[in-house]
Order: structure tokens, then sequence, then C-alpha cells
């Protein structure tokens, strides 16, 4: 059965928090092959995939898992089968299974997240963007409601580098100045954080050189995470940012000022909090009450 632990995993290490995105956030594969074993890490480095160490291991994860589907008929195998080829870098092998597994058993959200995965990583950006785009209709609250970034990124890709900014990538952006700037409310900016930390953990996973949508990415989460007063992981996301080949004077900036934040200890207060209207209710209500207890008082005096 696959185990959904990577949400422990994003939750440790987002308290308070391009290439693709494999479905299931698979840490055990359906037959118990480990596909990866992630450590701990506020900044999204990427998974640790057990093929890095050993393709071995992999590869005969697949035969096995292609004989069990044979002799339990259970279309689930031949997914996880799709998952293991992705990660061993098969991706045409991988889109033939998965047309395999759409003609069988139409319309599966994780065929059409895998399928898109696999023709992204190929090079295949528009096929990539039509089953990316059908796997959201099929399920839009997907890995942490962020697949909406992932065809933004696609749009990206196919559209060219005048697309490769926050404002087409993220619907927002975070200003020019020394600190980053926002309008979002607290809510917005921790939905934000989480989403975009696990779609470029997934992204991270394959992407090992420069990239500039990856670097934008991490720039944006840099700036997410020191809007939210977290300044010693902003500076490892910005740091993250320049290895991936984000460079310019706004970043050098504002990793200055995070590095003096951090020292100083001092919090930002940029945020647009969303306020409660249960408290103007009960604090109109108390003002009401005083009130009618002061004219109560004062009518028993005159008596």
């Amino acid at each position: 059965m696959k185990k959904t632990v990577f949400v422990l995993i994003l939750t440790l290490c987002l308290v308070g928090r391009s290439f693709a995105c494999l479905n299931g956030e698979v840490l055990e594969l359906i037959n118990g092959s480990v596909l990866y074993v992630d450590s701990r890490d506020a900044t999204p480095r990427g998974h640790n995939f057990a093929s890095f160490h050993d393709r071995k291991y992999l590869l005969k994860a697949v035969v096995e898992l292609d004989s069990l589907y044979k002799v339990n008929n259970d279309i689930r195998y031949l997914s996880d089968e799709g998952l293991a080829l992705i990660v061993l870098g098969e991706y045409k092998k991988a889109i033939a299974l998965c047309q395999e597994i759409e003609m069988t058993e139409p319309d599966r959200y994780s065929t059409a997240s895998n399928i898109g995965t696999a023709y992204e990583l190929d090079g295949q950006n528009e096929q990539a963007l039509f089953w990316i785009s059908k796997a959201v209709k099929l399920n839009e609250h997907s890995h942490y409601d962020s697949e909406w970034i992932h065809v933004n990124i696609l749009k990206a890709k196919l559209g060219g580098e005048q697309l490769i900014n926050s404002r087409f990538l993220l619907n927002t952006d975070f200003g020019t100045d020394s600190i980053p700037r926002t309008a979002l409310s607290r809510e917005k900016l921790d939905l934000l954080s989480q989403a975009l930390f696990y779609q470029l953990n997934e992204r991270n996973s394959f992407i090992r050189s420069k990239d500039n949508i990856v670097a934008q990415l991490l720039f944006d989460l840099g700036n997410l995470t020191f809007v939210r007063s977290a300044y010693k992981v902003a500076l490892d996301d910005y740091g993250l940012a320049k290895q991936y080949g984000y460079n310019g004077k706004l970043i050098d900036l504002r990793i200055k000022t995070a590095l003096s934040y951090s020292k100083n200890n001092k919090t930002i207060h940029n945020i647009s909090e969303k306020k409660n209207p249960l408290i103007y209710i009960c604090m109109g209500l108390g003002v009401l009450l005083a009130v009618f207890l002061a004219i109560f008082i004062w009518t028993k005096k005159k008596i």
C-alpha cells in the first residue's frame, strides 16, 4: 500500500512552511520496494531516490510489479511500475505503460499525473501540459492544491522567457524593496509556501543543474519564507536559488537584509492579516452590554 508519509515531512519542515510531480508522494511502492527516503529539510532539495544508490534495485522492482499485476490484475501494480520507470529515466517506457493503463481504466487521476510527468521529463511539454491539466480537472486539490503551479510552469516553458516571473508563475509578486512586500494574508502565505515547497521538492529531484524556472521559484520561496520571518531558512532558499542560476542586485540585497534580520531577531509587519468578523461582533456586544449596565446602575441610583 502506498504510504503518504511525505505529509508529515512537509509539516515538520514547514512549521509556521522544475522537474515534475510524481503522483502519490510515494515512499514505498505497493510491492514494498522503497522509492525514496527523504531527510527533514526546510529547503526543497529533492527526493533521495533509491535508484541514485542502486539502479538494479528499481529494475528488480519493475519486473516484480509487472509480475504481480499479471497475477492480481490490479492496476495499481502497473501504476507503481510507471513511477519506478520514471525514476529510472525510462520516460518513453513509462509513457507507453501509462497509455496502456489509460486504455484499460480511463480517467484515473494518477495516470494523467504520471503520464504528464513522463512527457515533461521527455521534453514533450505540449503533451505534458495536456495531461497535467487533465489531472487537475480530475483532482483539483491534488498535491496540496499545488498543481496549478505545475500548469503555469509548463505554460511558461512553452511561452518563453518573458513568462518566467513571479506574477505569471505564482499569480503574485514580492516587490523590489530590500525586504519582500506582500498583500497576501498569513493564511494565503502559508498555503502558497506549502504548495511551492512541494512543487520544488518534486522538481529538484530531477533537475540538478541550472534552470531559470527553478531559480525563479526558489527565489520566490525565499521571499515567502522571509515575509513569514524565517530568515535562516530564507537564506538557504536564496542560496539554492543562486545555485540554480538566479542572480542580480535584488537577491543579493535580500540575502544581506535577511542575514541582518536573523542576527537581530527582527520581525517584519507587511503581511495582511485576515480579520475574523466574530472579533468585531463580540467587541460590539461588549460595548452594548457595558452601556446597558451603566444605564441600569444610573437608573438604580436615581430611584
